[in-house]
């Protein structure tokens, strides 16, 4: 089968590749787009050598699958053709997640609402990915009231630009400044655009997105995102709010039960979930797991991911994955 992967040559678009060779997924000719200054050049892929092409070039190839993943102005310009050019396109941006009729999916969750109809499906925020998977077992068997988040996102959410941002101020040298303010040995509570009532666009994500994905507009939640100086992953602090009773062997066995989640939640070992030790994994690492004794129903979470990996890339070629098993494309 064919499958292109636009914007190959960026931060998500070069983990998409290797995840792709790590996955079976059957590729008869993976089409690799980039922007203009690319085209031409090549990259190595399971030992071969790809020329990068130009979109119209990879258009007029139709594939039956292509992962776009360069940037929501992109997106809005190039999907739709795809799509009615007979291609399903996954998309890693914001561009269609609110979208009313396009479906946004974790596999995990979500997945068997596709049909071959869903000509464009959007991947999920990065944050709200690894959280919602967390997550999905307890919605399910004690039905989440509300949720407050505090995200502690890595500069690798931002792109290759911030990374540099950071890592050139580690070593004293000027740089281009993608953050309003210094990031390394720092941390400020601001990702995304400031909205009018305080809140930031990424915050907003969490919110809608949950809903969306879990279906259930009842769920209430409040977000605050935190920008840190590390490149490993994600990490988010989650107080859930349930409307049934639970005991905490039940939240630990329908953690374990949730296929891609893995608990790492032993205190006198000090082994708990951190970005440096995610990194380059595709499952999401669940730790401090305990009650919230200040309300009825109340726990604790601390979750952390590869944004790059569960959060973006790895999503993205689960979709893809899911798409070819069911026969929704051919």
């Amino acid at each position: 089968m064919k499958l292109a992967v636009v914007g190959c040559t960026g931060l998500v678009g070069s983990v998409i590749l290797k995840v792709l060779n790590d996955f079976s997924i059957p590729i008869s000719e993976l089409i690799l787009v980039a922007s203009s200054k690319s085209v031409g050049k090549s990259i190595r892929f399971n030992n071969k050598e790809i020329i990068i092409e130009s979109i119209e070039d990879a258009l007029a190839k139709k594939p039956p699958i292509a992962i776009f993943s360069a940037g929501g102005e992109l997106s809005r310009k190039w999907a739709s053709t795809f799509a009615k050019n007979g291609t399903t396109v996954i998309d890693n941006s914001s561009a269609w997640r609110m979208e009313p009729n396009i479906p946004l999916i974790v596999p995990e969750i979500n997945g068997s609402t596709l049909n071959k109809n869903d000509k464009i499906i959007a991947n999920p925020n990065c944050s709200t990915i690894q959280m919602v998977l967390a997550l999905k077992e307890i919605h399910q068997r004690f039905k989440i009231k509300r949720l407050v988040i505090s995200t502690y996102q890595s500069v690798t959410g931002t792109g290759v630009a911030a990374v540099e941002q950071m890592m050139n101020e580690r070593k004293g040298l000027n740089s281009v400044k993608v953050y309003p303010h210094k990031i390394d040995l720092n941390c400020f509570p601001h990702g995304g655009d400031f909205l009018e009532d305080g809140y930031t666009t990424e915050e907003v994500k969490l919110e809608n997105e949950t809903k969306k994905i879990f279906n259930d507009n009842n769920i209430k939640v409040t977000a605050t995102v935190v920008r840190i100086p590390v490149i490993g992953g994600h990490s988010e602090s989650v107080n859930v709010e349930t409307q049934k009773e639970f005991h905490l062997d039940d939240i630990h066995n329908a953690l374990k039960e949730t296929k891609g989640i893995i608990i790492k939640d032993n205190n006198e070992e000090f082994d708990y979930p951190m970005p440096i030790n995610v990194q380059e994994k595709n499952e999401v690492f669940v730790g401090r797991i305990r009650r919230d004794n200040t309300i009825k129903n109340g726990i604790n979470l601390w979750i952390v991911a590869d944004n790059l990996r569960k959060g973006a890339a790895t999503n993205a070629v689960q979709i893809a994955e899911y798409l070819i098993d069911n026969k929704l494309v051919s």
